[in-house]
């Protein structure tokens, strides 16, 4: 293994890295929140979250379901696998009280809160570094896999 290619694999890492840190710091250094930005950023995620998942994960869960049962089985066990994802995401929508669920929120100013006293809420503290907890937790295997990844291409 050629050190530039370890030095090329790390370096996506750390982008990959640093990404998430600079959408946090755009969303803790703005002021007010820019609705068209919002709608383009949440958009613009969204499409790759999609294409990444059809393009690359489903492929490749085709792959190794057909090397696994044959063509036929492994076709429909992929087809199964993609329709039962879909019906797990809508239970789980449904099941989500309308309180709690992130969906409902149709206007900014339901978002919005200006009142000090809610912003020093110790509840809301804690949901959100919880939230960040979640969400280093969940960019550390993936930073792994990244880096694998770009080692074997």
């Amino acid at each position: 293994m050629e050190s530039t290619t370890v030095l090329i694999a790390f370096g996506l890492t750390v982008v990959a890295g640093l990404s998430t840190g600079i959408g946090s710091a755009m969303a803790l250094l703005c002021k007010r929140t820019n609705t068209r930005f919002l709608s383009a950023a949440l958009g613009f995620s969204a499409g790759v979250m999609i294409y990444v998942s059809f393009v690359e994960i489903l492929g490749k869960a085709r792959e190794s379901l057909i090397e696994i049962w044959g063509v036929r089985t492994g076709n429909w066990l992929t087809l199964a696998a993609f329709f039962s994802g879909i019906l797990l995401i809508a239970v789980i929508d449904r099941l989500v009280p309308n309180v709690e669920n992130p969906h409902e929120v149709h206007r900014v100013e339901e978002i919005k809160t200006d009142s000090p006293k809610r912003r020093e809420d110790p509840r809301l503290m804690r949901m959100g570094l919880m939230t960040a907890l979640a969400i280093a937790i969940h960019n550390f295997p993936e930073g792994i896999a990244t880096f694998t990844s770009a080692l074997s291409d």
